[in-house]
């Protein structure tokens, strides 16, 4: 059974440590080492997280599998004054993939979006992640192509991708 649940300020280790195991498979072949590391730092360091959590930037929710923590998710509501909750963030162990719990975490997300009023998803993934077609496949489109400049000379090269709900 999947159960997803708010997180506390206390499942931040937790989340790095999913982060840790998942980002080196999902992109060692898309980024280089110190990119990788670059942004492990900007975007899941304990302080970075922190600050997240603590200014309600991101929601974020643990996802559980039979009372074993398995992934998590950051979202936003009202991505940008918009009728939109965002995806920033969503991760699930490597084991654990394949498996069905990914639309189930997605559809998840959209009751907790449809209950703030969002009338789409919104997420960013790279142009390059084997996830793209995961998520076309379970009703997202491409909206755009970005490059986001992110400091250190590097760029997140990405898709904007959105479903209606």
């Amino acid at each position: 059974m999947i159960t997803i649940t708010a997180a506390t300020i206390h499942d931040i280790k937790q989340i790095q440590n999913i982060v840790n195991i998942t980002w080196p498979i999902t992109y060692g072949e898309i980024l280089s080492k110190e990119q990788l590391d670059y942004m492990l730092g900007l975007f899941y360091s304990t302080e970075a997280l922190n600050e997240q959590y603590n200014k309600k930037i991101q929601l974020f929710y643990m996802i559980d599998e039979d009372e074993t923590n398995i992934g998590f998710i950051g979202i936003e509501h009202n991505y940008n004054g918009e009728t939109v909750t965002k995806i920033h963030k969503i991760y699930l162990l490597p084991e654990t993939q394949g498996k069905g719990i990914g639309k189930k975490v997605i559809d998840e997300i959209g009751k907790l979006a449809l209950e703030n009023n969002s009338k789409a998803l919104l997420l960013n993934v790279n142009r390059f992640n084997s996830a793209l077609g995961f998520y076309k496949k379970i009703g997202f489109e491409v909206k755009e192509e970005v490059d986001i400049e992110i400091g250190n000379s590097y760029l997140m090269e990405d898709y904007v991708m959105e479903k209606k709900l």
